[in-house]
């Protein structure tokens, strides 16, 4: 399978929020709990710094991720991200690809630190991927992330300089 990743058109929305959404209903990575329809789907896509996708040579949208500052002025240095892959794409490597841009455009951005908040400590492939990139784990924050099925996981903060 050819994967490309580029920054997003019109048509991939139908797919970003397909992608985005699947991971929201699985209630175990992100946080949000509501699904994004097409008009809340491009209005949040459209306020991110940007907002690439993984295809395959069909143009299909395999994945994607949102960058952002994650805060302001004397901290807007550092910026976050948050990935998601259709689960038909998983271990396949189309995060790696994901991942890899945005610690390239992040950069481009001017960004120093690429930052993440809230790996949920069971996202067992998401950790060692970031691991494998160089990031570094900041420690453990108990019972930080509500899951689907109600109990609460542990998160770990991850960093990595640009």
């Amino acid at each position: 399978m050819s994967i490309t990743v580029r920054e997003y058109g019109e048509n991939d929305i139908k797919g970003m929020i397909f992608v985005w959404n699947e991971v929201v209903r699985d209630g175990v990575a992100f946080p949000q709990t509501e699904e994004l329809d097409f008009e809340s789907g491009k209005k949040f896509f459209a306020e991110q710094t940007c907002c690439p996708v993984a295809t395959d040579e069909n143009g299909e949208v395999l994945g994607m991720y949102i960058l952002h500052p994650n805060n302001v002025g004397r901290c807007g240095h550092i910026c976050n991200a948050s990935y998601a892959v259709s689960s038909s794409s998983r271990g396949k490597g189309v995060g790696r690809k994901l991942v890899s841009d945005c610690l390239e455009r992040a950069k481009k951005y001017g960004f120093k630190i690429l930052q993440f908040n809230a790996v949920v400590r069971t996202n067992k492939p998401a950790r060692k991927l970031y691991e494998s990139l160089g990031f570094v784990k900041l420690g453990v924050i108990p019972k930080g992330f509500l899951m689907k099925d109600g109990h609460y996981e542990d998160i770990c903060p991850y960093y990595k300089e640009l």
